[in-house]
């Protein structure tokens, strides 16, 4: 038997490649399907099954694709309904994958749906749990992201108590817990960075399976804190119920090499997005692409792009480094932005060489900004991290201005003033600088190396002040 861990970094999404005796299942694929074949392929495998754990909120999944290339059954849990032939499974079904038998577990609370998979290798004498997102390492799922339903988050919350305790707590210590995702999903609040655990451990050590704690004291910590979820969600839960377009025809019509005529003309055009993906030293540097949005493709690309491109069916022309432009079609798609039209050919040397016009921002050290805050000689200092960041330790006079709601917020912005921005290493500053030189503001720097840097130096701080007392 192999069992393989696919993790995905930038939506922190890991599906699992099962494989026994010339059958393969896979447990929440991504849109693209290739790789899972050619894992099969070199298995001498045929791939059986195709389990979703739920209608995933925060990717696209591309059960439906592999399922036409390999003729497998798409399996959801008890309830479920979508616009394409899925098999809705009983709780405790077992499904015979060559000498191996799956055994799903309905796990209702994150969705009602929800399935986890109990696997137990009798030749090495291991059991594993693929939880899907009811169990993570260090967290559960959150309950508030079923879409179409009648129950409140509180009542998905009791669900999941009664799931984890009935369903999953009674399971073996020593049984490998393999969840759906890791630190950075925006599915849970405080996931751990390692990708798996042993059952016995998260029950010592997870704060939603204390032995001791009771449905409603379950009910009010799950629900503590939870940010309201990035706006893609339930678009993306949307289309993992229906057939969408095939990755093929995503990617045929993403990777169409744009002149630099061709390129300008659709550029200032206002039927398309221009989305400069390239390294933030080489943005910062060169310039971009006047009212091009950066989302460096070496960040946490796919979730902010679900976050901040708020209309899921833009159409995207692409600027990107040389040979990267496929990877960005690609990861556009997991997040259901399938309508990129092409990419500049050349590259930003292309454009510059045509002699045409950039967008640029300003860039200084956290030495300088330190220097110029403590001078008062920065018109507009703001700090784009998140709130509870921003809360647990900043620099003093430095207003904060959660990159997360900027699209709402922007309005509280003087386009007139010159702005300095920093976040918490230099990512999502450079993003948020894209953003307000898109909507009108001239003069906006960011701080390179973020609060980071800025720590560094002797600046002075101001430590954490709870929220109530603001």
């Amino acid at each position: 038997m192999k069992i393989e861990q696919l993790f995905t970094k930038c939506i922190a999404e890991m599906a699992y490649y099962i494989s026994s005796n010339g059958e393969a299942a896979i447990i929440d694929p991504l849109r693209e399907v290739e790789p899972y074949i050619e894992m099969a392929k070199k298995d001498n495998a045929t791939i059986k099954y195709i389990f979703l754990t739920h209608f995933h909120a925060d990717f696209v999944s591309g059960q439906v694709d592999l399922a036409k290339k390999t003729g497998a059954t798409i399996v959801f849990g008890p309830g479920a309904k979508a616009d394409y032939d899925i098999h809705v499974a009983t709780d405790g079904e077992i499904f015979k994958l060559g000498d191996a038998e799956l055994k799903l577990i309905h796990t209702p609370g994150h969705t009602m749906e929800s399935i986890s998979i109990y696997l137990e290798d009798k030749e090495q004498n291991k059991k594993y749990l693929f939880s899907g997102d009811a169990l993570f390492i260090g967290d559960v799922g959150r309950p508030d992201l079923a879409i179409k339903s009648d129950l409140t988050q509180e009542d998905l919350a009791r669900h999941l108590y009664k799931t984890l305790r009935k369903k999953i707590m009674v399971l073996d210590d020593d049984t490998i817990v393999y969840p759906n995702h890791g630190a950075g999903s925006a599915c849970g609040k405080s996931m751990s960075k390692e990708t798996w655990d042993t059952l016995g451990n998260q029950k010592a050590t997870n704060y939603a399976l204390r032995a001791d704690q009771t449905e409603d004291e379950f009910v009010n910590e799950v629900l503590k804190g939870i940010a309201p979820p990035p706006q893609y969600f339930p678009k993306n839960a949307g289309m993992n119920k229906s057939v969408n377009k095939s990755i093929d025809d995503i990617l045929k019509d993403g990777m169409v090499a744009l002149d630099v005529d061709t390129f300008k003309e659709m550029s200032e055009s206002n039927n398309y997005l221009v989305l400069d993906t390239r390294a933030g030293a080489e943005y910062t540097r060169t310039g971009t692409i006047p009212n091009a949005l950066w989302i460096g493709i070496d960040g946490s690309f796919a979730s902010w792009v679900g976050t901040l491109i708020t209309d899921i069916d833009s159409k995207i022309i692409i600027l990107a480094d040389k040979g990267r432009e496929e990877e960005v079609v690609t990861r556009l798609s997991r997040v259901g932005y399938d309508n990129s039209k092409g990419y500049l050919k050349g590259g930003m040397d292309a454009w510059l060489d045509a002699g045409l016009p950039t967008d640029k921002i300003g860039s200084i050290s956290a030495e300088e900004f330190k220097d110029k805050l403590e001078k008062n000689e920065l018109e507009v200092p703001l700090d784009v991290r998140k709130e509870t960041e921003h809360l647990s330790e900043r620099a003093i006079g430095v207003k904060n201005f959660p990159l997360n709601n900027i699209n709402s917020d922007f309005a509280e912005i003087d386009n007139s003033k010159a702005h300095y921005i920093h976040c918490a290493g230099g990512y999502r500053s450079l993003i948020a600088c894209s953003i307000f030189k898109r909507n009108g503001v001239d003069n906006v720097t960011d701080v390179r190396g973020g609060f980071e840097e800025i720590k560094q130096t002797d600046i002075k701080l101001t430590d954490y002040v709870c929220p109530t007392t603001l």
